[in-house]
């Protein structure tokens, strides 16, 4: 405890001192086509991964990614404001990858009659020709959106026809019935997100797993967050891609010691990053968590630089990592995000990263706070995470397919205690509980005491075969 206050007190410390002196404020665009540039930037021939080695090659900070998408009653002036700012972001040049904040409507119902359906927030693009309009008025920027909850397959062929999608990201089992946000059952979810992954592997574009955090958000604990970025990870490669977007969400629960965020974030990229080959690339993505922000201004703008901070000691050996940042704009926590506030969030996180590493040349931080129990917390997580993946590889026949990650899920192996949604489902995913113990997510017995993997490991065998008759019986051959 003493280790990691300390460390979490110097990183909001730091940023606090950051931002008390406003220098971020001038901080300028990075000029990702400058030292001769090249080919195809800004045009429909460019790609995140010319992007990438543009910006690695010349020592370039980490490619920027945000999410914009202003929420309007009126529908059509809410699309024509999102053009405005699309503008706007692109003129500035902080933004590398606009994320389109898209509405649910849009993810569930594109290209129908809306009526009076509830929007349900962001902006509601419901037009191939909008989606040609936003990607128009963004350039220079690499453009991105969610993935739908149905007509999967469809809907990526049209964001490559119409913004070029800088990558695809899905979620597999979510985005469906059991978080409500979709009308498929986690079952016909996998089938059609990993037919759409087998599309996205023909594009060649990456391919980010909309996953692990997914996770967290319904208690999963730490290993579990770990043990489903490594089955989305495979099941990607199985299917063909080439390269992975390793999404990692730090700060969640917001309750997590920044210690134990490192351990996670370092077990899981050795784990993930064992798949690499000459056909198999990851690039981590890192970014700050939903629910993290303080609604005080201030606070959130200096929690934005400490996050930022910790970032960088992931992989602190790697000047290159991480390689893509996802901002999180520091109004999370009381608004919606508008240009401005972007690209102030944007300036912060590049600030208080190049200072960082400036401080980092002088002292050790690792050193300076005795932090060598992240080595044994990600030590420990990488020995449970590999047990229990090769536990459901001996058990669950083709555990990388539809069927396979179905039953990974129904019998337990991927514990989410907050689930509400699905209950008699995905009674055995509910069942064990989890709790926060010394800034960490742990699973827990019925009477609050830690498991083991072993009592773990017994839990969900058991199960297998139960969900496996269920299934056989609910889809026959098909299953």
């Amino acid at each position: 405890m003493r280790e990691s206050g300390r460390y979490d007190n110097f990183l909001f410390d730091y940023s606090r001192d950051i931002i008390k002196k406003g220098e971020y404020t001038s901080f300028k665009p990075v000029e990702r086509n400058g030292y001769g540039g090249y080919e195809g930037y800004g045009t429909k021939k460019d790609t995140l991964l010319k992007r990438l080695e543009h910006s690695q090659k010349n020592n370039l900070p980490p490619i920027i990614r945000a999410h914009a998408g202003p929420y309007l009653q009126e529908s059509e002036k809410a699309v024509k404001l999102f053009y405005e700012w699309c503008e706007e972001l692109g003129k500035a040049g902080m933004l590398d990858v606009l994320s389109i904040g898209s509405s649910q409507l849009t993810q569930s119902h594109f290209g129908q009659d809306w009526q009076d359906l509830p929007n349900g927030g962001g902006v509601p693009v419901n037009s191939i020709q909008e989606y040609s309009k936003i990607w128009e008025s963004s350039r220079p920027m690499l453009v991105r959106t969610y993935a739908g909850t149905k007509d999967l397959l469809k809907l990526a062929m049209m964001y490559e026809d119409t913004i070029n999608i800088a990558w695809h990201a899905l979620s597999l089992w979510w985005f469906s019935q059991i978080d409500g946000r979709g009308g498929n059952g986690v079952y016909e979810n996998l089938k059609e997100h990993i037919q759409t992954i087998q599309y996205a592997a023909l594009t060649n574009k990456p391919f980010e797993p909309n996953v692990p955090h997914h996770f967290a958000f319904r208690g999963a604990d730490d290993v579990t967050y770990i043990v489903s970025a490594y089955l989305a990870a495979m099941t990607a490669k199985k299917n063909g891609i080439k390269h992975l977007i390793l999404q990692n969400m730090l700060n969640t629960p917001k309750y997590t010691w920044n210690i134990a965020d490192l351990a996670k974030s370092r077990a899981m990229l050795e784990l993930v990053r064992s798949l690499e080959d000459e056909d198999f690339k990851v690039t981590l993505q890192t970014r700050a968590g939903l629910d993290y922000f303080s609604p005080d201004p201030e606070k959130a703008k200096i929690q934005l630089g400490a996050v930022t901070a910790l970032m960088d000691d992931i992989q602190p050996q790697d000047h290159h990592s991480p390689e893509i940042i996802h901002v999180v704009s520091y109004s999370e926590g009381y608004g919606l995000a508008d240009p401005q506030v972007i690209n102030e969030s944007i300036k912060i996180t590049l600030h208080t990263l190049q200072e960082y590493r400036k401080l980092k040349k002088t002292v050790s931080v690792m050193k300076e706070f005795g932090l060598s129990e992240i080595d044994r917390r990600k030590d420990s997580l990488l020995q449970s995470a590999k047990k229990i993946i090769s536990t459901m590889q001996e058990n669950i026949p083709n555990l990388y397919s539809v069927s396979g990650l179905y039953t990974a899920f129904a019998c337990g192996f991927l514990p989410v205690p907050y689930l509400y949604l699905q209950k008699e489902e995905f009674e055995y995913a509910r069942a064990v509980k989890t709790k926060i113990m010394n800034g960490s997510v742990v699973k827990t017995d019925e009477y609050g005491n830690t498991m083991t993997d072993e009592q773990f490991l017994d839990y969900a065998k058991s199960n297998i075969s139960k969900i496996q008759i269920q299934s056989l019986m609910r889809w026959g051959d098909n299953f």
